[in-house]
């Protein structure tokens, strides 16, 4: 009995840290992120890379949501901090420093045809990202409740674990820039 309880708490010396501190599972809710990401896919998110860098445009990242951190969501991120983020006509328009006359984001792994609606203009402060869901028609995001503060940000997502046919690790995409 002894070394069953000895092996109980060694197990939990060790996955502990690592489920706090590196990776999380994540189990996808809803069509906010469709196609990229289903109702009941299986996600592991990874936290640590975030206590060294920052979120770069295009990684789906979980947060605490805005209206209740309680509650996580899962969204892409499209504006960076102290950028500046347009939309109109159905596209996104991204101003930075070293694009001051801005650039239209190519979102390529979004289906042929889909266009973000709103109309929006928005200035990101230094500790804030401006986040989309994937599928712009359903998706409640910073159109809707606003921009995300960084320290809300849990991880990135890494790896999909479920379902089987669809097990992968997950990359960050890199952008054609159109003017």
């Amino acid at each position: 009995m002894w070394d069953v309880v000895k092996l109980v708490i060694l197990a939990f010396i060790i996955v502990w840290p690592i489920h706090k501190f590196v990776f999380q599972p994540f189990l996808v809710q809803g069509p906010s992120m469709e196609p990229s990401f289903f109702d009941k896919e299986y996600l592991i998110v990874e936290e640590i890379s975030y206590r060294f860098e920052h979120p770069r445009r295009g990684e789906v990242i979980v947060f605490k949501s805005p209206g209740n951190p309680e509650d996580y969501l899962i969204k892409r991120a499209i504006g960076l901090p102290s950028e500046r983020v347009t939309i109109k006509g159905g596209e996104v328009t991204i101003y930075n420093d070293s694009r001051p006359g801005g650039f239209k984001l190519d979102e390529f792994y979004l289906p042929s045809g889909l266009t973000t609606g709103g109309d929006l203009d928005i200035q990101i402060s230094s500790n804030q990202y401006f986040v989309l869901g994937d599928n712009r028609s359903v998706s409640l995001d910073s159109r809707s409740f606003g921009l995300v503060d960084r320290k809300s940000i849990v991880g990135r997502v890494w790896f999909r674990g479920w379902p089987l046919s669809k097990i992968t690790k997950l990359s960050t995409p890199v952008y054609s820039v159109r003017p």
